[in-house]
């Protein structure tokens, strides 16, 4: 089976679609079918994608630009997304994780969603993409 993970602390798309190619390629040993990078690939975009569809309520800022998402991993229609929160006494700590299940799991090509909330390591503003740092009046 093909397995796609990669280090959402990569912000840009493409770098993104570079990292999981370059993984898939260094995880076979058999020629890789490149249909299948492609679909995996045009998945994991749209995980991102529905990702950056969701906001934190008390900060302008999507999700995944916030920092808040460490690492987004498909297998075979079954997404792994491994998050935090800005502080374990975030008020949408019950409900964060079940939006971001939800959405995940509705982007097409994605069978479920398992959502893993961390706390180690802690967030903090350096996981912050330019984007939002801009967003935020911090550059």
């Amino acid at each position: 089976s093909l397995v796609a993970e990669v280090n959402a602390t990569e912000k840009s798309a493409d770098k993104i679609k570079a990292e999981l190619i370059a993984l898939l390629h260094k995880s076979f040993t058999t020629p890789i079918n490149r249909d299948q990078i492609h679909t995996l690939a045009i998945e994991l975009d749209n995980v991102v994608n529905a990702l950056k569809d969701i906001y934190d309520p008390e900060i302008p800022v999507n999700i995944y630009d916030l920092g808040l998402i460490y690492n987004v991993e498909i297998d075979e229609g079954h997404a792994i997304v491994t998050m935090t929160l800005t502080t374990p006494h975030c008020p949408v700590a019950e409900s964060m994780p079940g939006e971001v299940e939800l959405r995940v799991g509705a982007v097409a090509g994605v069978r479920d969603c398992e959502v893993n909330l961390v706390w180690d390591p802690p967030w903090d503003m350096s996981n912050m993409s330019d984007e939002a740092k801009l967003e935020l009046g911090m550059l």
